[in-house]
């Protein structure tokens, strides 16, 4: 009896201490859960990176999080709806301030359905369809891959599909989109808990792009920051505080005094987007002139950036994978025949590397870009890094270029691409020094005492972006007078709109990230995929190893276990 009481009393305090352990798992002190765990993924797909932990600490108010994906959907995206949940579970386990639900707009009556759609776009929150299969029968339905985040009354929605690149398989997109959800999340909470938004600044004066022509860019920087212009002729210095400084496409010199200017703001932590063009080429020219020759634009920004290791090369970039323009091929009637043919004078970038800037982001559309040197040593040892560069088949040609469409006749040979990659974007990082180090005049430097501010010879840790073609941040204007405009990186002769405005909003967020949010970009979660030809070929071998090799254990250790009774009890 005393036995039987000693073994009760053990089993209820096992159960006692289980229940314990998982209430303690589920406490959280303070603001943070106590739960842990140990991820033994290879590429930690279940570990959130030191800044989204920190973000998340942070929050001093609930962030309600709706995720519009549920009801009837596909094998696929279902995985993509248990990814978005497990990333929230994730967030949860970090801060008890995450609170979030999903729902299925669509799961109304069709009236209902319809005015939910209406509402939902004008939130800018559009549908896509979705390929159901139940037995032999396959159905469409509209779903919504979308998040809406709610934080001390401020709302946000983002869409979590990454399916933005043609022909790309449906299994690669969705390891883009679940690669990129704790990146997309602590992006958007991240904006709404920063109760002062961050002012990106255009220059002006230098013949830069119009704010008509970056229109799109700015209305989509707008949702979480404050944009404005600058003109450098008209300010002492440009104001620290300005989180980015970008300088699109400029046509005519920069004074000294004005590279001075952005100089020093670079010195004291200042981020500077440089968009550029070499050379005076377009499109609507070339339409209209028939026959030119090119000229540089004199910027007269080359000596500023050889001080930062780069050199925007005087020349124009052709690429044989590239996009395609209307070229009138002679006349129908009255009317001119127009054909679609490849221009190369339009590379299609296509980005490669892993950088959190361009990570999982589709093809970009340039129209007569340049390229970039860093072959120039600096004073401290700054750090070049590629973002984007152009395929295997490309060249350059030097100025003098005549500019015609003489290359459709009499062809371009393919033996002439053969220049490899060309970089076209990349990102400069480490402590800048100053062009102006040891060439301020004592005046200069008695003029900057008295408005308070100290000439700096070297910045602390600082970045940049140098992008060798202006027209990549250009919205094509469709009336002046009405302020018509077509979305950024949209191609009327491709009928698709190319990732220009992504690259932007990324450059600019990896720019002026000061959390290390951008970290969580570079997570990469690896599909391991069945192969279902492989599998169906040894489908009886994996049946047997499967259902026979555990029976086959329990058998064995069924007899051994016998066997060593019959040894022990026997004697």
């Amino acid at each position: 009896m005393l036995k039987k009481n000693q073994s009760l009393i053990q089993l209820l305090l096992f159960i006692g201490i289980l229940i314990f352990i998982n209430i303690l798992a589920n406490a959280r002190l303070g603001n943070t859960s106590l739960y842990g765990f140990i991820d033994f993924t290879e590429e930690k797909r279940f570990t959130l990176t030191e800044g989204t932990q920190n973000l998340l600490r942070d929050l001093d108010d609930v962030v309600t999080i709706e995720i519009l994906l549920d009801g009837d959907l596909s094998p696929s995206f279902k995985r993509l709806k248990e990814a978005v949940r497990q990333t929230l579970e994730d967030f949860r386990s970090e801060s008890g301030y995450i609170e979030y639900r999903f729902f299925d707009p669509m799961g109304g009556t069709n009236e209902e359905n319809i005015e939910a759609q209406k509402t939902l776009a004008q939130q800018g929150i559009y549908p896509l369809e979705n390929r159901v299969r139940k037995a032999d029968e396959l159905s469409l339905k509209v779903i919504y891959p979308y998040a809406r985040f709610y934080y001390k009354g401020r709302p946000a929605a983002v869409n979590f599909l990454k399916n933005d690149v043609p022909g790309m398989p449906e299994e690669v997109a969705l390891e883009n989109s679940i690669g990129l959800l704790e990146y997309q999340f602590a992006n958007v909470i991240q904006k709404l808990q920063s109760p002062n938004r961050k002012n990106i600044v255009f220059s002006t004066g230098h013949g830069e792009l119009n704010p008509l022509e970056t229109r799109d860019l700015e209305n989509s920087l707008r949702k979480f920051y404050n944009t404005d212009r600058i003109n450098l002729e008209k300010v002492v210095q440009i104001d620290p505080q300005i989180a980015a400084l970008v300088v699109a496409k400029p046509r005519f010199p920069f004074s000294d005094e004005d590279k001075f200017k952005i100089d020093q703001y670079v010195m004291n932590g200042g981020k500077v987007l440089w968009l550029l063009d070499a050379l005076r080429v377009d499109l609507d020219s070339l339409r209209r002139e028939g026959d030119y020759v090119a000229t540089d634009y004199p910027t007269d920004l080359s000596n500023i950036l050889f001080n930062y290791g780069v050199r925007l090369q005087p020349n124009v970039l052709l690429d044989a994978t590239s996009t395609r323009i209307a070229l009138n091929t002679g006349r129908v009637g009255n009317a001119p025949q127009m054909t679609k043919v490849e221009y190369p004078y339009h590379p299609l970038i296509i980005p490669r590397t892993k950088h959190p800037v361009v990570k999982s982001l589709g093809p970009l559309n340039f129209k007569f870009g340049g390229t970039l040197d860093t072959t120039t040593q600096t004073k401290t040892g700054l750090r070049r890094i590629p973002l984007l560069m152009s395929s295997e088949n490309s060249f350059m040609q030097y100025n003098p270029i005549r500019m015609n469409f003489d290359i459709f006749k009499v062809g371009l040979r393919p033996e002439q691409f053969n220049k490899g990659p060309q970089m076209v974007a990349l990102a400069v990082e480490g402590i800048f020094p100053s062009m102006y180090e040891n060439r301020v005049g004592q005046a200069t430097l008695d003029t900057y005492a008295e408005l308070g501010l100290t000439f700096q010879k070297r910045s602390l840790e600082n970045k940049m972006i140098i992008v060798s073609d202006g027209d990549i941040a250009k919205n094509k204007v469709l009336n002046y007078q009405e302020g018509q405009i077509a979305p950024l990186g949209f191609n009327e002769f491709e009928n698709f709109q190319f990732a220009n405005k992504e690259f932007l909003l990324n450059a600019i967020e990896y720019l002026i990230d000061t959390d290390g949010l951008i970290e969580a970009r570079s997570k990469e979660i690896k599909l391991r995929l069945l192969d279902e030809v492989r599998a169906q070929e040894e489908k009886s071998y994996w049946q047997l190893l499967n259902i026979g090799l555990p029976v086959l254990f329990i058998v064995l250790f069924g007899l051994g276990y016998n066997f060593w009774r019959r040894r022990r009890f026997g004697k």
